[in-house]
């Protein structure tokens, strides 16, 4: 059996996607929603320097990513072994090497993998603009105001993504998240 069938297997027999998909959106989100508010602090604060800039968003998309890993593997890791100890009470049997235990043990380090990579790559991804402006390639809106609107751009793409699992209208639940961004947006615009 393949490593993604493996991986699947895993996933389904533990029932741990919805699970993924969950911290997908909520700690993606949350990387989102931080890198958006380091950015429009320096926005507001006229901070021109993008090592300054690129340095703190970096900083906060490592710190995020760790937090996410390691709280989502503590917790997962205790929820699948009492899982697992009630099952394997229930059959009456040792259940070592069985694709329960497999799952058991991989599927803590799965979620976690998702819950520690989904604020970071997000947060990486937002700050393009200013590792490319960096690097001799100008963008023509400016770097933080191009990543300012891709951090919009993102936060919008998970209301929709969103949209897929609870069944409402698109763009109902785009404008939702674009709502909340653009609310933070102006609760850290009275701060500074």
């Amino acid at each position: 059996m393949g490593f993604l069938s493996q991986f699947r297997q895993l996933i389904n027999i533990s029932r741990s996607h919805t699970i993924a998909r969950r911290y997908l959106v909520v700690n993606g989100f949350d990387g989102a929603l931080t890198t958006l508010g380091l950015l429009i602090g320096f926005y507001f604060n006229n901070v021109t320097d993008l090592k300054v800039s690129i340095t703190a968003c970096l900083g906060a998309a490592i710190a995020l990513g760790m937090s996410g890993f390691s709280s989502a593997y503590v917790s997962e890791a205790a929820e699948r072994r009492q899982e697992y100890e009630k099952l394997q009470d229930a059959m009456v049997t040792d259940m070592s090497g069985s694709t329960h235990e497999k799952a058991r043990r991989w599927v803590p380090l799965i979620i976690a993998a998702v819950n520690g990579l989904s604020p970071m790559l997000i947060s990486l991804i937002i700050i393009v603009p200013l590792w490319l402006t960096q690097n001799g390639y100008p963008i023509p809106l400016g770097a933080i105001e191009t990543a300012i609107g891709l951090a919009f751009g993102i936060i919008f793409l998970l209301g929709v993504f969103l949209s897929n699992v609870s069944g409402r209208f698109w763009l109902i639940s785009g404008l939702q998240t674009l709502a909340i961004a653009l609310l933070t947006s102006f609760f850290i615009y009275l701060v500074v």
